[in-house]
């Protein structure tokens, strides 16, 4: 019989010959674990799985993780353990870094096995149209399925084989956002689970208060099962241009003039490291749409005012789906260099554009190749404040933000190094948040409660009260630390 920890001191155990649950050393059993169309795993390797990560830094072993057959198993069994206390995390791709989808001693619902997706629906003379899937789709097949009637979702992380519902959880931010806003800024409808187990479609005037505490809500007021997501036209083909700088300021300037003037429909930009060790080697990666969404990309017309090195441009014609999947190849070669296991204490910072260049100097001039790691990236780009519309997702008070993320790696038995680490990501958080910054929180920054109060900020209350209402009993989600 394996322990499951319940909110607050209790401990209860489940014996999967008699399906009944018992407070340890009471000798009360608790019967009534419902009948599934999944899997309720109590031992073995399911439970090793979900003590892990993709950070490869936290490590919580549940008692149980469960793969639903249906939403009908999610309701049931978080309905069970909101009536005992159990501690409850659903786990999409498992690509939090931080242990943020972990519950040590608890139920972890892993939703991959809800990746339904329903028909694409287009929406008339508008263009575009929306589809139904389930919370563990990946963008990857949400994007196939979509581009096979000519429409595609507006936005994308960078990296497709990430669940819906656990991008849809942190806000999901991607190089068409500074056009689109977050992923989350196109969702139409979400089904899900509260934490008293109770099954709710919302919608902007459904449910409008456990709609915008489930986006961008880090999981503490509902599990997301589905979303409606909206869809705009699709591009049949790309062009790709990586344009070279070597001074910083003429970099984050000829960024945002890209990012007021929306002449790409992707916007984004790298940082590597030169010969010495010293990040400025700066380029700018744009894309331009093609047919049928525009007219085939000018050059010319694209690039002018731009001052970029005159060396070193790349141009590059792609197949939609190419470009969308572009990073496929060095995935693969992580995985095979061992790398993909690596430990992974990323940063991911939103920065107020007024203070941006003061800001990514500082945080590139104590940076060395080591602190970022074999297979390691430096991303900044641009946002456009007016489009980040999400209460929960929080972002500068500035017109135009930027993301800076460190993607840091580091073997996970060099403990030390993983250490001093966190801890220089924790300092250069306090360095953004004192300008008017904010963490993007798919990352690893050690925060407690009060930095997650502060963190919300003026959305807290609202958040909170959320939280006492369709999560009363605080089960859900303990690996944010946020309650």
């Amino acid at each position: 019989m394996r322990g499951l920890a319940v909110a607050g001191a209790a401990v209860v155990g489940f014996d999967p010959f008699t399906r009944s649950w018992a407070v340890t050393g009471s000798g009360r059993p608790l019967h009534g674990v419902p009948d599934l169309d999944g899997t309720l795993h109590t031992e073995g390797s399911p439970l090793d799985g979900a003590a892990d990560d993709f950070g490869h830094i936290v490590h919580r072993r549940p008692a149980a993780v469960l793969r639903p057959g249906s939403v009908d198993d999610v309701v049931a069994m978080v309905r069970f353990c909101n009536e005992r206390g159990i501690r409850v995390a659903p786990r999409g791709e498992g690509h939090a870094t931080n242990g943020q989808a972990q519950v040590e001693g608890g139920l972890v619902v892993e939703t991959s096995p809800l990746a339904a997706i329903g028909a694409v629906r287009p929406g008339g003379a508008s263009g575009g149209g929306s589809v139904t899937v389930g919370a563990g789709a990946r963008w990857s097949d949400v994007a196939r399925a979509a581009i096979a009637h000519g429409l595609t979702p507006p936005v994308f992380t960078d990296y497709l084989e990430l669940s819906v519902g656990g991008t849809l959880s942190v806000g999901g931010l991607g190089g068409q956002s500074h056009q689109h806003g977050a992923q989350v800024d196109t969702v139409l409808e979400l089904d899900v689970v509260t934490g008293a187990g109770e099954r709710l479609r919302c919608s902007p005037t459904r449910h409008r208060d456990l709609f915008l505490a489930t986006l961008a809500g880090l999981g503490q007021c509902a599990i997301i099962v589905g979303a409606t997501l909206r869809l705009v036209r699709a591009p049949e083909t790309v062009r790709h241009y990586l344009l070279p700088y070597d001074d910083l300021r003429t970099f984050l300037e000829d960024q945002r003039l890209l990012a007021r003037e929306q002449r790409f429909s992707y916007l984004e930009g790298q940082i590597a490291a030169d010969a010495s060790g010293a990040f400025n080697q700066y380029v700018i990666e744009a894309v331009a749409y093609g047919p049928p969404v525009g007219d085939a990309p000018d050059d010319a017309r694209l690039l002018r005012g731009l001052r970029h090195a005159p060396a070193g441009v790349q141009t590059a014609d792609l197949p939609y789906f190419a470009f969308l999947d572009r990073l496929a190849p060095a995935v693969a070669a992580l995985k095979e260099a061992g790398l993909w296991a690596y430990a992974h204490p990323w940063l991911n910072l939103l920065l107020p554009g007024r203070a941006v260049l003061d800001l990514a100097g500082t945080l590139l001039d104590g940076l060395t190749p080591e602190d970022v790691g074999p297979g390691g990236v430096v991303l900044i780009y641009p946002l456009r404040r007016e489009h980040l519309r999400t209460p929960l997702l929080r972002a500068p008070d500035d017109a135009v933000p930027y993301l800076m993320a460190v993607l840091r790696t580091a073997p996970p038995e060099d403990t030390a190094t993983v250490d001093r680490l966190l801890a220089a990501n924790r300092s250069a958080y306090e360095t953004v948040r004192a300008t008017g910054g904010t963490q993007y929180p798919v990352g690893s920054v050690p925060f407690g409660r009060a930095d997650w109060r502060r963190h919300f900020g003026p959305a807290w209350s609202r958040f909170a009260e959320a939280r006492r209402t369709f999560d009363p009993r605080g089960v859900l989600v303990p690996g944010q630390g946020i309650f």
